[in-house]
Parts: C-alpha cells; structure tokens; sequence
C-alpha cells in the first residue's frame, strides 16, 4: 500500500515537475535563445498550465472529482519547481515572486481542464501530448509576432509642510539615505538595489545628475528642462555593462532587454502659504509579448522607489 502510494505522488508531483525542469533548459539554451525564451508567454503561461494539466492526469480518479483537488495540487509541483530553480540560481527571487501569481492561476487552469478530460476517459492519451508539445508549437508563432514596445508611466505625489527653497534644495541634491530611512518596502521585499544619494552638478538644462543605488547600479541623468523652484525634467539612463551581474535578475536588469526607465520629472505645486505638493513621475518602456502583466508590476516596483524617494525629501525639507 505504502509503496503505490509513493509510486502515485511520484507520478503526480515528480513528473510533471521534471516536465517543468526539462522545459526550463530547453528554453534556457543561447543556441535557439531567439525562437525559445524563457520571457515568453510560450513559456511563461504554457509550463505552468501543462504541469497543472499532467498533475491531474497522473492522479487518481477519485481525487480528480473534487474541485478543490484539481484547482490546488497543481500547486505542489509549481512550488517544487521554484524551489529548484533559486537552488541552482536558474532565476533569481525577484522574477520568481513577480511571476508566482500568474504561475499558480495558470497551473489551477491546467488543473481544471485536466480534470475535465481525465473524466471524460476518451482519448485522454492524445490530449495530453498535444498538452505536453504545446510550449513548442506556439513559440515559433509567438517569435512571428514580436513583442510590442510599450512605454508607461508612474505617477507619484506628497504634501510637505515647509518653504520651497527647502524643498527644492532637497530636490536638486539627494544626500545619503542611511538605511534606516528606507521605506521601499516593495524593492526591499524583491532584494532590489536602495537609493543612496543623487547628485547635481549645477541648476539649469544640461545639468548632469547621478542617482546612486546600492549594488552598483547608478542612473545617468540628464536634466532637458528647467524652471527654479517650479520643474525639473530630466532623462535617465541605465547602462546595464555598469551594473554587476549579482545587482539584479538577468530578467529585470534596468537597461537590459525587456525594461528600461526614459525619463523623470519633479513638479512643485503650491497649495496654500505653508504647504506645497512634490511631484515625481517616470516614463519606463517595457519590451515583451506580456506587456500587460509585466506593466502592472513595473509601475509597482517605479511608484515604490519615488514614494520612497519623496519620503526622505519630506523629513528632509520638514526638517524631522
């Protein structure tokens, strides 16, 4: 009893997490890196469902006529599967928790419609291996297609209660914010590089800022547009041979391939005599076939990195 017990959970969670780690080299090779990639919705949705799907094909009947069954076991192979890939440094914690939630909802789907064809029991055999070929056959039409750069914004915003020559002084130069006045909870939760400092070398167009992070990453800015004590333009630039290879994921590296910040602006509103409103927003430009998800979290990670930004301004200026 005990050893068809182990032979069944082998075959529900083991072969369909060996699918997944199989899955991952192939689309992690360099040599066909242009047709199979892992920043892909071939891959990133499609492993995900087929493990739901083949978890649920390899279990019992019984199991698979609870609804509950087929939504959650798809999970413990996902989990394994995460478990592997930080062990061997395939990727790094920060894509794993971005794309965690999409992976769960897609590996619950497979779980679901592998349910329905394994009750149907009529050619489930034929099902599945279109299921297990499947990754392969939408990725060509996938590369056909192409990603669609889009660019987005980040819009961000804080009262402080102090003059403008104060606030603005602490606009134009950022000096160092010891750890403990680090409030981005999100880019701390993701193991992402922390603002230090930012640095202006004169007032007016052309001015050149550097905004220093922690890890060696370093933002090159230029300052396009300027009114004193009003706005503050300014274009970023990452330059992703600058930054060490253990800073950030291959995926989510500034500059790289699939993200990239464009510009910054600062704007101070007047409210009323002794309250202003400190604007900061950003452009980044995303470049993959899953814009539509990765912009959700892109925006996150930008709005927590400014709002942590204008937190220090406002103790600064506000003199707390």
């Amino acid at each position: 009893m005990k050893r068809t017990a182990l032979k069944n959970l082998m075959l529900v969670i083991g072969i369909p997490s060996m699918y997944a780690v199989l899955l991952r080299l192939f689309f992690g090779v360099d040599t066909w890196s242009n047709l199979f990639k892992v920043m892909s919705i071939s891959f990133l949705f499609c492993l995900p469902f087929i493990v739901g799907a083949l978890a649920v094909f390899f279990s019992n009947p019984e199991k698979v006529r609870k609804l509950s069954y087929r939504f959650f076991v798809p999970w413990i192979p996902i989990f394994l599967f995460f478990i592997l890939t930080l062990s061997f440094a395939w990727e790094g914690w920060a894509c794993w928790i971005m794309v965690l939630p999409l992976f769960l909802i897609a590996a619950s789907l497979g779980g679901l419609i592998g349910g329905y064809f394994k009750l149907r029991k009529k050619d489930n055999n034929v099902y599945f291996s279109f299921l297990v070929l499947m990754p392969f056959l939408i990725a060509p039409v996938e590369n056909m297609i192409g990603a669609v750069p889009g660019t987005y914004e980040a819009y961000t915003c804080i009262n402080i209660n102090a003059s403008a020559d104060k606030i603005w002084d602490n606009v134009t130069q950022v000096k160092e914010i010891p750890r403990q006045q680090d409030k981005g909870w999100l880019t701390r939760f993701l193991g992402f590089p922390r603002p230090v400092k930012a640095e202006l070398n004169y007032l007016g167009v052309g001015a050149y800022r550097k905004a220093m992070f922690t890890n060696g990453l370093v933002f090159h800015e230029t300052v396009t547009e300027y009114t004193h004590k009003k706005k503050m333009v300014f274009t970023i630039k990452a330059k992703p041979h600058e930054i060490p290879s253990t800073t950030m994921d291959q995926h989510v590296v500034i500059g790289g391939d699939y993200f990239d910040v464009l510009n910054g602006t600062y704007e101070l509103e007047q409210l009323n005599d002794h309250t202003y409103r400190l604007h900061l927003y950003s452009h980044f430009k995303l470049h993959t076939t899953f814009n539509f998800y990765a912009s959700w979290w892109a925006k996150w990670i930008m709005m927590d990195i400014q709002n942590n930004i204008l937190q220090v301004e406002k103790r600064r200026a506000e003199g707390i």
